[in-house]
Parts: structure tokens; sequence; C-alpha cells
């Protein structure tokens, strides 16, 4: 494991407790080359679907991925380093349309972004409907960019990177006459091949491209929506000595600049001094290259269930260190925490349908990230007379030495002896099962079970759920 230390940067609280683990990844499919993306397709099918680098998407379901790509274009892209494919994503009506997009390198080195539809095989995408939407000359051979995604609005945003080489050197993220350094919002249901949004901040001015939503970007690789409030996150890769993470709200105007190159976060970089004349947009947040960190992969605001204790916190990583953080706004701070050390090189995170949180190692693996502890069975309705199986289920590798229950925080391990709580843990099994428990032990009311276990690498996580109980005279 990597060293995790405690810093604290600009008006920022960055910590870490690297003895309370509040998530841990479950490896869901390995010998994947070069995983770049992860996507659902919103057609309530359960799958994922896996960008490689190397230009083919595979479709994860059922718990494995299936033996034909879903599409293969891989002799229609340069690879690798920082060009291949880079993103997808699914049309908002993709159910009923059959319309995916996808971003990639071609042969001439440059950003291209096409239309696919779906074969009438759902697992398999017609090759040949391949529609070019954009394609856009790349300089050098990084800062590409990559990402796709489609807003709450229902249009699509592209983010290119600056042309790449180091420090933007033609000052193109700063150039309202390229595209290069920008987010990108394109409507692709209408227009030939696509239109442009009239709400689009410079969508009726002189001297700048239309399509261009914001401005002052280095490279963003990876930004998403919050599914529920609708606010855009950017991770903006940064240069020498920051990453940043700027948040864009949804009720406030866009054409925002963002700074680069006039800076890098919240500091000076060219100029030196007086780079920011007030018209320009400081990140949310940031971070520094220290212990190792070098580049920013943007991530989601958790929306889903599995993991209650990261409710609408945004979870991003390193690829450098294979961090994994959690941030969120508290008494308009924004506060960073370090979740988790692992030896990924992340490359992307991803969700599904239901807002389960997936992460992508560069080097052939993906992970779902779910909360460490699972109680069994979860919360619900029950009656005192009622008898049940208790299981408290452990994810995480190292065994369990020592386990303790609470109902409303007071402790009442010694109400279940005789699920033979000793015995479990003698055999370092990874679940305490308790068959048979009297819930009359409880009491009728509404009770709060949480199992707090201690593992023998000095490592704890808790788990909760709620049971109400119904006296037996009283009616469900």
């Amino acid at each position: 494991m990597r060293n995790i230390t405690l810093i604290s940067l600009f008006l920022l609280s960055f910590s870490v407790n690297s003895q309370v683990q509040v998530i841990t990844p479950v490896q869901i499919a390995s010998n994947i080359e070069a995983p770049v993306a992860i996507e659902h397709a919103g057609d309530n099918s359960g799958r994922l679907f896996i960008g490689q680098q190397v230009g083919r998407i595979l479709v994860w379901r059922n718990g494995s991925v299936l033996d034909t790509p879903f599409l293969d274009i891989s002799d229609r892209i340069s690879c690798c380093q920082e060009r291949g494919l880079l993103g997808i994503a699914f049309h908002p009506d993709f159910a009923s349309n059959g319309q995916f997009f996808v971003n990639y390198t071609n042969s001439s080195f440059a950003t291209v972004v096409s239309r696919f539809t779906v074969s009438t095989d759902p697992n398999q995408a017609n090759g040949s409907s391949e529609e070019i939407l954009l394609t856009v000359a790349q300089p050098f051979s990084n800062h590409n960019g990559g990402h796709l995604a489609f807003g709450p609005d229902g249009y699509l945003y592209i983010g290119l990177g600056d042309g790449g080489s180091g420090g933007d050197p033609e000052n193109y993220a700063q150039n309202h006459l390229s595209l290069l350094g920008k987010m990108l919002r394109i409507d692709v249901d209408n227009g030939s091949p696509y239109a442009i949004p009239d709400d689009n901040p410079f969508a009726h001015t002189d001297f700048t491209l239309d399509e261009i939503w914001a401005l002052g970007l280095r490279n963003p690789f990876r930004y998403s929506f919050d599914r529920i409030t609708g606010d855009l996150y950017i991770a903006d890769v940064g240069q020498d000595l920051i990453e940043e993470v700027h948040v864009h709200r949804a009720n406030i105007a866009s054409g925002e600049n963002y700074g680069w190159r006039l800076m890098e976060g919240s500091s000076c970089f060219n100029p030196a001094t007086g780079c920011n004349d007030g018209s320009l947009t400081l990140p949310a947040f940031e971070y520094s290259h220290t212990n190792g960190r070098c580049s920013i992969t943007g991530g989601y605001v958790y929306r889903g269930k599995a993991m209650p204790a990261l409710q609408g916190k945004y979870l991003y990583g390193d690829f450098c260190t294979g961090e994994i953080f959690s941030a969120e706004q508290i008494d308009q701070q924004w506060q960073q925490t370090v979740l988790l050390d692992t030896d990924f090189d992340i490359s992307s995170f991803g969700q599904d349908q239901n807002g389960e949180l997936f992460v992508a190692d560069l080097s052939g693996s993906l992970y779902q990230l779910v909360a460490p502890l699972a109680i069994s069975p979860a919360d619900g309705l029950f009656l005192e007379n009622q008898s049940i199986d208790l299981v408290v289920l452990s994810r995480i590798s190292s065994p369990i030495a020592n386990i303790s229950l609470t109902a409303n925080g007071v402790d009442v391990s010694s109400q279940f002896d005789s699920c033979a709580i000793g015995s479990a843990l003698n055999q370092q099994g990874q679940a305490l099962r308790c068959p048979g428990i009297d819930l009359s032990v409880l009491g009728s009311g509404e009770h709060i079970i949480t199992a707090t276990a201690t593992f023998s690498n000095g490592s704890s996580a808790s788990a909760s759920v709620a049971w109400n109980i119904l006296g037996v005279q009283e009616s469900p």
C-alpha cells in the first residue's frame, strides 16, 4: 500500500482515516486490455459497456464479459499513451433509437466524435453505421480530453484538451477561435451533422466558435453530471503542481473561463503574476502534487444505495497514486478525504443505471465500489415473534478479528451468543452467520442495528440497517 499523509491545501480540509474503511473494491472483470471507460445504456438491461483504449467496446452482463465486442473500430484509431478510444456516451433515448457516441483518435492523430447505432443484436453495434460529427486536429500527442456525456438538457458535452505539449504553447485554451481547451455543447438531434443549442453562451457572439460552452481547460479527461441536481463536475488534469475540479451549478449561466493557461488551479501560471483580472472562474477545490499525486481522474457524485455513508459526495481518484477520494461542501468550504489507497492505475470511474459506482484499472481490471460490511436482512418490517437469520458479510480480504452488534447504540452482542460468534471468528471466515434469532430479544419498536468489525490488518468498518419490529398485537 502507498503512504497516505494529511495535507491542508488552501481553504480545503484534506483528511484521511486509514483505519476506518467506508468503501472497498470488488473485482467484477479481469484480463481486459486497457479499459478507459465504463458506461450504462439507460435501457434497464443491467449491462455495462467497457471502452478499451485499443478501440473496442465490451459488454459486461450478468457478472461476465461477453466474448464478442459490442463495437470494434481498432482499425480506425491511433493508440495509445493519451490517444485511442477515450469516451462513450449513450443517447438518452438509446432504448428506442439505438444511438451511441464515441470519442477516439483517428489514424491522422485527430480527435473524432462519431455516432453509431446498434444492430438487430442488442449486444452488437453496427460498425458500418458510423457518422462523423466532429473532427479536431491535434497538434501534439497528449491532452486529447476524450470524455463524452449527455447533460440533463439532452445535449452532448464534449471535453477537449489544450492540444498538448506542455504549458499550452499556442495558448489554445484561451483562443475563442479554437475548439481546443474547451467544453463543447452540441445538439445531436437536429442539424446536419449537429446543431448549436440556441442558448450556448457564444452562439450569437462574433469571433467565438458557437460550439464552445466553457473555455480555459487544460485536459478535462473526465467529467460528470450529478444525476439529482444537474451540477457538472469537471476534473481538469494539471500541469506541474495542481489538480483541480470545477463545479458548474445547474442554475448558473454558462460561458465560464476556467483560467488555463493564465492559471493552474488557483495559482498564476502564465503570466507568473497578475494573471486574473476578475473574469476567471477558480476551481471549487484542488489538490497539490504531493506524495506522488500527479493526475486527477474525475468520477461521480454518489447517488446509489449500497454505500449510504457516501450519499451526495463526489468520488474521484489520482492515476499515479491509486488513491480514491471524496469531496463534499460543508459550510461553503470543500472538504476532501482519502477514502481508499489502492495500487490501481485509475483510468476511469463509471456508474450503472442505479447510481452504483465502478472503477477501471488501466492494467486490466474492473471493480465495483461497495460498502465493506453488509447486514442481512436489510431495512424492513418484522414481527416480534418472528425469527430471522442474521448475516454480517465482510467484503474485505483481511479476516474479521472482532465484531460487535448494537441496537440503537446499546451493545447487544451478548443477546446473540447462540450464533457462536467466537467459533465463527476462530474459523476466520468472512461472514458472521446467526441463524434463528428470536426478535423478541429486541422487543417491538424501531431499531437501528449496527455491526462494527475490526479486521486482522487493524482496519475497521461498520454497517447499519433499520428494523421496525411490530408487537404481536399490532397490524403491519
